[in-house]
């Protein structure tokens, strides 16, 4: 049984060791490609504050704009930049008419116009010229796949919602373009005078929710979805001002905070193995595992790291060595009742387990309220929270319990290598 848990222990540690490498070198394995975290390139993406970016200004075409037309462009804005995971993505108005917006890590200002996508007045327009209806009357576009006609195969497709208004306009404008005959039955979807789109009118449409088919791709159909939804602004955008502008912090203070964090972890290192002995060994692996599946979801999935984002991710590897800290503490007053140490762990992990889920389950819920109402850098935070928190309760919980049920086995007995 001892060589089996040695075995055991052995392969957990070089898995975790993997984990690690892959983390911060990447991978690459019959097809599959898992970025670096430091690969500025593919990995985790680095803020304005942090890497630089691109800073858009935009005016209002119009005569006079309210306050309320301005509100609502700057909340599509951020919402479009939000669907783009641009969370760190800044935006503020200025002036009565001018919107300001900083994207990190697009160093090309008409690369970054280009990514957060036209903005003008949408319009949908027969063959004669005549606009049916324009951006202000659509409530909703949703890319979609599924059978949207029993008659015909499944596929993608963008789904719309018009309002009362609308549903009336675009009842008469079908009706009449559905009689123009061949080559002409169709409606040109047009956004800055350039045709986005040119569906066919079979016949007439009365209802609110309408169907936009083709021969989309997922990617197609996402893309329309996302500039109909950005053409919804109450009048039209133009770009007066497109630069390029430098890190606030620059390259050396993001080396000095990664190497502030390293001493900061190799502390904490210290101190659980001086304090918990066997279990702060254990603990300082599962940590390491943390770190590493930490990194790796937050590459995959390109999250946007700015200042606040290096917090949450602090806070969480904070609170995955709080719970490493109630469990042994737990553990410790089981082996002062007496009891063995297989049964003093068993009952550790159990009576701290409440307590672990009700903490990460209340920051959870704070994060995804931060989330919700929250806005640029402070849904960054919450993204890297809430990462954090998930991976530090699956280390604290699934792999501490397993490396240190194998010490048992490895007839590591002695109560007081657990620090009691």
């Amino acid at each position: 049984m001892m060589a089996r848990s040695l075995v055991k222990f052995g392969l957990a540690a070089l898995i975790i060791a993997f984990l690690a490498y892959v983390a911060f070198y990447g991978l690459t394995l019959f097809g599959m490609n898992i970025p670096s975290a430091l690969d500025p390139e593919n990995g985790i993406r680095r803020g304005l504050d942090l890497t630089g970016g691109s800073v858009i200004t935009y005016e209002a075409m119009a005569e006079t704009v309210t306050d309320e037309e301005m509100s609502t462009a700057i909340d599509m804005l951020r919402k479009r930049l939000d669907d783009l995971t641009y969370f760190e993505a800044t935006i503020t108005r200025q002036g009565e008419k001018r919107i300001r917006i900083e994207i990190p890590a697009i160093s090309n200002p008409e690369e970054a116009v280009q990514k957060l996508g036209a903005t003008a007045e949408l319009q949908f327009v027969d063959a004669e010229g005549n606009v049916i209806i324009t951006g202000k009357e659509i409530v909703s576009a949703k890319a979609q796949y599924g059978q949207y006609d029993q008659a015909k195969p499944a596929g993608n497709f963008v789904s719309l919602t018009i309002s009362d208004e609308g549903t009336k306009k675009f009842a008469e404008g079908t009706e009449r373009v559905s009689k123009l005959g061949e080559g002409k039955n169709y409606i040109a979807i047009k956004m800055d005078e350039a045709v986005i789109s040119q569906p066919r009118v079979e016949e007439k449409i009365t209802t609110q929710d309408v169907v936009i088919t083709g021969a989309f791709t997922a990617e197609e159909s996402g893309w329309l979805a996302n500039l109909i939804n950005a053409g919804k602004l109450p009048f039209s955008l133009k770009d007066v001002e497109l630069r390029s502008v430098g890190p606030t912090l620059g390259e050396k203070a993001l080396e000095t905070s990664l190497m502030a964090g390293g001493i900061g972890i190799l502390f904490v290192f210290l101190f659980m193995i001086l304090y918990y002995r066997v279990p702060g060994f254990v603990a300082d692996i599962a940590l390491v595992a943390y770190i590493a599946i930490v990194a790796i979801i937050m590459a995959g999935f390109r999250v946007n790291l700015s200042l606040p984002g290096i917090a949450g991710v602090i806070l969480a590897v904070g609170m995955a060595v709080d719970a490493n800290v109630v469990i042994f503490e737990r553990i410790k007053e089981e082996l002062k009742l007496g009891k063995t140490l297989r049964a003093s762990i068993d009952a550790g992990f159990a009576r701290a387990f409440t307590a672990i889920i009700d903490a990460n389950i209340t920051t959870l819920i704070a994060a995804a309220v931060l989330w919700k109402f929250g806005t640029g850098p402070i849904k960054g935070f919450a993204v890297t929270l809430s990462i954090g928190i998930i991976a530090s309760m699956f280390t604290a919980i699934v792999i501490t319990r397993f490396l240190l049920k194998q010490t048992v086995g490895m007839n590591i007995k002695n109560s007081k290598l657990y620090g009691a």
